[in-house]
């Protein structure tokens, strides 16, 4: 059993779902990082969109480290970790947090779903406004998250970070089949 899980993903593949379902039926605290840097641009005035969660993401790596959401993370998890399992953190965008998760001890798990699947339920969820955009703009943002743009190590790169991960699960299905997917691959 894991104490410490990163979960990370293509947009819409069902990180968030994961870690819930973590958290609901097995006992983890689930940290959504992306929550943490949605409240930081509330506290800036800043438009919770993902150009500005992707700077403020950027800049705490430069300050504090390419870990630094996961150790965020694990120092929520250590003021409660008598009532939890252990920690899920989603959403992994660096390779650094992978590192740093494997440096802990943990896994980094890498989700992944058909691309109109995922499209989908974004769009379908409206979560924010930003959801509202067209299948074209959907894949190029997750082009630009994917793949650096520039040496500059505190930005995303989600291909690194897949290349880090050790568990992977499609999810192209149903809410069970996530679930039987989940269980299987870390052996629940």
């Amino acid at each position: 059993m894991y104490t410490i899980i990163g979960l990370s993903g293509t947009n819409g593949s069902g990180k968030d779902s994961v870690g819930q379902l973590l958290a609901e039926k097995y006992g983890y605290l689930f940290i959504s990082v992306t929550d943490l840097l949605r409240a930081e641009a509330v506290k800036r005035g800043l438009p919770v969109e993902r150009e500005y969660l992707r700077q403020i993401s950027a800049e705490w790596r430069r300050e504090s480290g390419l870990g630094v959401l996961v150790d965020k993370a694990v120092a929520e998890y250590e003021r409660q970790k008598d009532s939890y399992k252990g920690v899920i953190m989603a959403s992994l965008r660096n390779p650094g947090e992978a590192d740093r998760v494997h440096e802990l001890g943990g896994v980094v798990v890498w989700i992944d779903a058909d691309a109109k699947i995922r499209y989908d339920r974004i769009f379908s969820r409206q979560r924010t406004p930003e959801d509202n955009k067209t299948f074209e703009q959907f894949l190029q943002e997750e082009a630009d998250e994917m793949n650096r743009s520039s040496d500059d190590k505190a930005t995303l790169s989600g291909a690194e970070v897949k290349d880090r991960s050790d568990i992977f699960i499609e999810n192209n299905g149903s809410y069970e089949e996530l679930e039987a997917a989940v269980k299987a691959a870390l052996g629940l």
